[in-house]
């Protein structure tokens, strides 16, 4: 069976994902969600895309390498 590809983080991921990062980054993008008006899901997306493509505003415009 292979899994179905989505281009969005779930809000049950974004939790999981905060469960495991350290306090202190776990307390940044909550307070960054919160500045912006934005779901959680959504800025733990763009940080880590961001990580990956400076360019890039989510999953779905992440082409590794390009921004750097």
């Amino acid at each position: 069976m292979q899994a179905k590809l989505q281009d969005q983080l779930f809000p049950a991921d974004a939790e999981v994902i905060l469960g495991r990062l350290p306090e202190r980054i776990r307390t940044a993008l909550i307070e960054r969600a919160t500045e912006i008006e934005y779901p959680i899901e959504a800025v733990i997306e763009m940080a880590i895309a961001s990580f990956l493509d400076t360019e890039a505003l989510g999953f779905a415009d992440c082409k590794p390498g390009r921004g750097q």
